[in-house]
């Protein structure tokens, strides 16, 4: 099957329909931006000697000599990481945790994804976390080892709504080169860089479900913490996600670069997404 013919199984409404809208708002506020530094570097020489040294024209030089390393600190930031990645977490294979591997596999496949990404584990430090990122020729995703070994065994299917959310990143290009350089500056901006990331998130979210549709519990164990995936009872986490609402409640959530958890899967089932019932289920995928 060709990668073309696979992306289109893919269901379209699995990104959020306000992402590529504002995305494509923050692209245009980016091109902006440069500009506006570009113009301001070129005129700083212009001005009257007594005004090149004022806080202004520093201010200025700074951001241009930031515009100018950008791209290459960029890089080695990306490259870096990776690298760091590959010496310290142990990477995946068929025969290192084979079952989770060929579950990424399947996922990536799936997907449409140009690429296998590479899968690795690694320690963080108590954290549950995960993140998918890009270097230059490879895709890959770190799972913290707290979120692993607590959902491994026990609890295959949040594993793998987490592992297809980071896939979903992957897939929507948030961890590209060009996607990056294409908002490095306006989603540094108070409040509009959050809702971006939020919407991203949203995205990913819906990736996540669509593979794994029994997966809730990889989201209850982000919103109760470890040991309480199995416990805790869904129907009313989802009750309390449907009255999330109000004044205190959006403007709590302007700052955050994640939406609230409980809001996160309260919309995966209203669309549908996740099982109305998790709890015992078996481990499946969307076909």
């Amino acid at each position: 099957m060709s990668t073309s013919s696979r992306q289109g199984a893919v269901p379209p409404r699995l990104r959020h329909p306000a992402e590529l809208p504002f995305y494509v708002f923050m692209v245009v506020l980016n091109i902006i931006i440069i500009w506006a530094i570009v113009q301001a570097a070129i005129t700083l020489p212009l001005l009257p000697e007594r005004l090149q040294d004022s806080g202004w024209a520093v201010t200025v030089r700074s951001a241009f000599i930031g515009l100018l390393l950008f791209v290459p600190a960029l890089i080695v930031i990306r490259e870096t990481q990776r690298a760091s990645i590959r010496g310290t977490a142990v990477q995946l294979s068929p025969k290192q945790y084979g079952s989770l591997y060929e579950t990424m596999d399947d996922f990536a496949r799936k997907l449409g994804l140009r690429r296998r990404p590479q899968l690795f584990l690694a320690n963080g430090n108590g954290t549950l976390n995960a993140f998918a990122a890009q270097a230059t020729g490879h895709d890959y995703v770190v799972l913290a080892n707290e979120l692993f070994v607590n959902l491994y065994e026990n609890n295959r299917d949040g594993l793998r709504f987490i592992l297809g959310h980071e896939l979903g990143h992957i897939r929507l290009h948030h961890v590209g080169l060009w996607y990056q350089l294409s908002v490095a500056y306006s989603e540094r901006i108070p409040l509009l860089g959050p809702t971006l990331s939020r919407l991203r998130e949203y995205s990913s979210d819906r990736h996540g479900a669509h593979l794994c549709p029994s997966g809730a519990s990889g989201l209850v164990l982000l919103a109760s913490g470890r040991h309480t995936e199995h416990t805790t009872d869904l129907d009313e986490l989802v009750r309390q996600g449907q009255s999330l609402r109000g004044f205190w409640v959006e403007l709590a959530q302007l700052p955050m670069s994640h939406p609230f958890t409980v809001r996160r899967l309260e919309r995966l089932f209203k669309l549908g997404l996740f099982h109305a019932r998790v709890r015992g289920s078996e481990s499946e995928t969307a076909a």
